[in-house]
């Protein structure tokens, strides 16, 4: 006899049906609640440059849906969009800017993205950046969710658009959890967006050590051997369309309207078909004026680009300078030029003739020299006058590191045989023996002191006699001279063996147990106790560091440029490739460590023989 507990076909076929509605809504829940594109407002979690990430359409689309009070202003365009900073666009426009970069080039993305934002926002100003690679495709979507536009963009049914997203597949959800167990306050390939300008996040990469071009080239081998791609400019028509009704919304709405196109690596250049290029040009021309930045000295020289396409922010910097006529910021000659129609042929006619630029009119190689104590066991002061006799004897001037800023930010010259002295920890005999010769020889010099032995002879906590150390009024006599500029060694993490509780901390490095938010306060922290010490004698805070020990890190770096630090300097050894327009070249630096067994002459050959 059957069991009356037995389900009929028909009691299964509903279990069934529930299961898939449960299972359904359940997977709808978690992708909600999860939001990996960003396309609910991320309301639990919040991350956004996650969402950006993966999808910077959709996910810039809700941010700004929450916070466009914040901006009256957008730049707009595909990924090298992101290297003209919003400083410099607020500054120079008075206004406040979003940056809405999209992965790839789609201007049909971009029309879409410039009508939304003036229908329903308020747009003070607008600023386009195009280039041929907008030619090459249009309304291209390689991905429904990494790719799709917002429904209210792109006037498609929100029903089927979010149904996407509710039921994609749950790994997108399950890997942003896993990833916030593990975030990093350092960026990371997963979250590559800075959210409040909704630009890149470059502080990795603008940390990094930019110097000689052989040492660039070996880093990056990918300009040596650069990648070919399909070039031809097959959606030209309908881009340029795209572009002329950009402009004519703004034109209906009052909006200022600015076109640039961005610097691109002469590789890639090199690789367009010039007509088809010369006719983009000139037809964009007709449509608009526009600054072109595409083609000049800085598209020969790979240190200006982070990649094969992408250029740096201090390029973008450059640019904008031109656009607003900046005289205070370096912009090589041939940098930038305002097309228009009645200028365009000419523009174009010199296109392609740009010839591979004099390396020594826009770099320069400077050495840097460190000394500490010039009495007891260290380097007896008769050795270091007889070194500095020898510098001055054979052409050598002396410089300060705020000289290397002025010449690599506004341009300014440096002399022919440029030298940086400095003293590390902060001495009384710097003072006594070293400020004589320096005077004696016309020279200067930068001491890195340490803020907690500040005119101190007794070792921190412990009462152990040290080297006696110049105090704050004796560095103010020394400031008084013109020669002697100050800088920080840290205030107190040049933790020395046996004098500190263990563990010992490597200089500025992160301890094996410290997190990383701890790290950053105790960091923060330090430069703070050391501004304050040295805010009387400088007049505002400190802005340049010598590595204790020469160890550094990533990290490091970043907070250092966050405390206003723009220029470091290590122990390693070598000569010092200066670049105008890049910052980061005044970043870990190298020095010469001077001992007693440098003679004057030995000092000269040194220098002279070292590669840069």
């Amino acid at each position: 006899m059957a069991s009356k507990h037995k389900l009929s076909s028909r009691g299964w076929l509903a279990l069934f049906a529930l299961s898939v509605v449960l299972l359904g809504a359940g997977l709808g829940l978690f992708n909600f609640l999860t939001d990996p594109f960003g396309v609910f407002g991320d309301r639990v979690l919040g991350w956004w440059s996650y969402n950006e990430t993966n999808n910077p359409r959709t996910a810039k689309f809700s941010y700004l849906e929450q916070h466009h009070g914040a901006y009256d202003s957008y730049i707009i365009g595909c990924s090298s969009t992101s290297s003209f900073p919003k400083e410099q666009l607020d500054e120079y426009f008075d206004a406040s800017f979003y940056n809405l970069i999209m992965y790839g080039a789609d201007m049909q993305d971009v029309e879409q993205y410039a009508r939304y934002l003036i229908d329903h926002y308020t747009v003070k100003n607008l600023v386009l950046n195009v280039y041929e690679g907008y030619a090459q495709s249009y309304g291209f979507q390689n991905d429904s969710l990494t790719d799709a536009m917002p429904w209210q963009a792109d006037g498609s049914s929100p029903i089927p658009f979010y149904a996407r997203y509710l039921f994609a597949n749950p790994r997108y959800g399950w890997e942003k959890l896993k990833k916030l167990g593990t975030d990093s306050m350092i960026q990371d390939v997963h979250d590559v967006f800075d959210v409040e300008s909704g630009a890149y996040d470059k502080s990795r990469r603008d940390v990094e050590h930019i110097g000689s071009l052989d040492s660039y080239l070996a880093a990056y081998p990918e300009f040596l051997n650069y990648p070919r791609f399909d070039s031809r400019l097959t959606q030209m028509d309908q881009c340029l369309e795209s572009v002329a009704a950009i402009r004519d919304l703004c034109r209906e709405a009052g909006v200022n309207f600015l076109v640039v196109t961005p610097p691109l690596y002469y590789d890639y250049l090199a690789q367009l078909p010039r007509q088809e290029v010369e006719r983009f040009y000139t037809s964009l021309a007709e449509i608009t004026p526009f600054w072109d930045f595409s083609s000049s000295s800085v598209s020969r020289d790979p240190r200006y680009f982070y990649d094969t396409t992408h250029f740096r922010n201090c390029v973008g910097k450059m640019a904008l300078a031109r656009v607003f006529g900046d005289e205070s910021v370096y912009v090589p000659a041939d940098f930038g030029v305002y097309v228009t129609a009645d200028n365009v042929a000419e523009h174009m006619a010199g296109y392609w003739d740009v010839p591979d630029p004099d390396a020594a009119e826009y770099s320069t190689q400077v050495p840097i020299l460190m000394y500490h104590d010039l009495e007891g066991d260290s380097l007896p002061a008769a050795q270091m006058e007889e070194q500095i006799a020898a510098l001055a004897q054979a052409g050598y001037t002396s410089v300060t590191l705020a000289d290397l800023r002025a010449y690599v930010e506004q341009g300014a010259e440096l002399p022919e045989k440029p030298i940086v002295i400095t003293f590390d920890d902060g001495y009384l005999s710097n003072m006594t023996y070293g400020l004589p010769i320096l005077e004696k020889y016309g020279m200067n010099a930068t001491i890195f002191v340490i803020g907690c032995s500040v005119g101190k002879d007794t070792y921190k906590d412990t009462g152990v006699a040290m080297r006696p150390h110049f105090s704050l009024e004796q560095a103010r006599e020394m400031m008084d001279t013109g020669l002697i500029t100050i800088g920080s060694h840290g205030y107190d993490f040049h933790e020395v063996e046996g004098r500190d509780p263990d563990p010992i901390r490597q200089g500025i490095l992160r301890r094996e147990d410290e997190t990383e938010e701890a790290y950053a306060a105790f960091l923060r922290e330090d430069c703070r106790r050391q501004n304050e010490l040295l805010r009387p004698i400088l007049g505002g805070d400190v802005d340049i560091l010598a590595y204790p020990y020469g160890a550094h890190e990533t990290l490091s770096e970043i907070l250092l440029q966050e405390a206003g630090i723009y220029a470091t300097v290590t122990i390693s050894p070598g000569i010092n490739t200066i670049v105008k327009g890049i910052p980061q070249s005044l970043l870990c630096m190298n020095r010469f460590n001077i001992d007693e067994s440098m003679t004057g002459e030995g000092l000269l050959a040194l220098l002279e023989n070292s590669p840069p």
